[in-house]
């Protein structure tokens, strides 16, 4: 077995900025080359999307690119190939983002396999219950060194939190509210105070926040009381553009500046 590398990046004073992007999207094959130009531009961490016909986290611009990514021909079989040259020219952490229902097609021990072997960190799957996960799957995840990441909501107890935190080996996703992907991002009184509350308990893991970081403002704000946060829609829509590459840079500058 493959000794793990590409470990979450340790916490400094400056915020983490993670990168979403649905593989296979907007075209086949450029994948690769989007994750190596968000490295190149300054992205900390990238998470990417394997395809699903039915999301019920995303908002309708995620929700496309998946069902383009799904007409190009993306499968979980065809985005493993394509990772296959990912540590050629990709050092920062990796994480694939899906459903669970691609991943028991494709066999739960294949599919860390192949993310070990490709050099993925881990894997965010919202619909895997924390309890299947701690009674069937954890060991297979810790055989192949792939760090599953869970999520938290507004509603989360602290008692689960705490679970989480000692389930966790790589960072704690906290969703900015119970809405789909795309909502813009209000950081008021409410949300910063949900954010301090947890900031509170000293959890072990970096705390990254997702769902409606959308602009500067947004991913400063968040990160003021957090560890990080997590692009993705806003990018997403970057890359229906003509000559997206060339705007990449743009657009991580204008975020983290």
């Amino acid at each position: 077995m493959k000794e793990k590398k590409y470990t979450f990046p340790a916490i400094t004073d400056k915020p983490l900025l993670s990168i979403y992007f649905t593989a296979g999207y907007p075209s086949l094959d450029s994948t690769i080359e989007i994750a190596e130009a968000l490295e190149k531009s300054g992205a900390d961490f990238l998470e990417i999307g394997f395809p699903y016909s039915d999301p019920v986290a995303d908002g309708p611009v995620i929700q496309h690119s998946s069902e383009e990514a799904l007409k190009n021909g993306m499968t979980l079989h065809k985005l493993f190939e394509q990772l296959r040259k990912l540590r050629d020219r990709v050092t920062i952490p990796v994480f694939l983002m899906g459903y669970v229902n691609p991943v028991l097609q494709y066999g739960v021990e294949n599919f860390c396999r192949s993310c070990q072997e490709t050099g993925i960190t881990g894997v965010i799957i919202p619909d895997l219950p924390m309890y299947e996960y701690e009674e069937l799957y954890q060991d297979i995840f810790k055989k192949y060194g792939i760090s599953n990441v869970f999520l938290v909501t507004p509603q989360t107890s602290d008692e689960r939190i705490r679970k989480i935190d000692k389930l966790s080996t790589s960072f704690i996703y906290l969703l900015s509210s119970n809405a789909v992907t795309g909502n813009n991002l209000n950081v008021g009184d409410e949300t910063a105070a949900y954010f301090s509350r947890i900031k509170a308990l000293e959890l072990q893991h970096p705390l990254i926040v997702g769902f409606g970081i959308s602009s500067r403002e947004a991913f400063l704000r968040t990160t003021s009381i957090t560890d990080g946060a997590i692009v993705g829609s806003a990018f997403v829509k970057l890359l229906a553009q003509e000559n997206y590459m060339e705007k990449i840079p743009g657009f991580i500058k204008d975020m983290k500046a």
